[in-house]
């Protein structure tokens, strides 16, 4: 393998990551899924999840999102190893949120993950969500359905 290779490998892999995220925020279930392998496998052990291939994710993962007011994800660059066609990695997340039920969730957690090349790109062929800190202390703020206008500019309302 050339470095250029490498380079451009992980890259792919960490857009992957952040294609993740971006996926699980905006509700789009049926891109979250084609992440994954045909056999992928998406973990999150203390939720008690475990979801196999691609049908299974996309219906788990919507579900579980039903669950939740609001929800953000940043995922922040962790380790790549390189293999040929496959690759493991660390990937580390920040996730805050409100459960329909009036729970606030704030945490960070890793993913562990294991990817393949495949004639689509980089894939997950697994992931497993390991939460390191867990906080249920009610959020003081709410979702903004839009930004407040900032001093001396319109409000995004009267732009319209």
């Amino acid at each position: 393998m050339t470095d250029f290779q490498a380079v451009a490998d992980r890259v792919e892999i960490e857009a992957l990551r952040g294609e993740f995220s971006d996926a699980a925020m905006m509700g789009d279930y049926d891109r979250f899924a084609e992440l994954f392998t045909e056999d992928g496998v998406y973990k999150i052990p203390d939720a008690h999840v475990v979801q196999t291939g691609r049908e299974e994710i996309r219906a788990g993962t919507e579900r579980l999102a039903d669950e939740w007011e609001f929800f953000v994800q940043t995922t922040h660059t962790g380790s790549i190893e390189l293999d040929g066609d496959t690759a493991s990695g660390r990937a580390y997340v920040c996730e805050l949120g409100r459960l329909r039920n009036g729970t606030s969730i704030y945490n960070y957690a890793f993913f562990n993950d294991r990817y393949r090349r495949t004639a689509d790109g980089w894939k997950f062929t697994e992931r497993i969500f390991e939460v390191r800190y867990f906080d249920t202390t009610p959020l003081p703020g709410s979702p903004l359905v839009a930004l407040p206008a900032v001093a001396g500019e319109p409000s995004p309302e009267a732009a319209k």
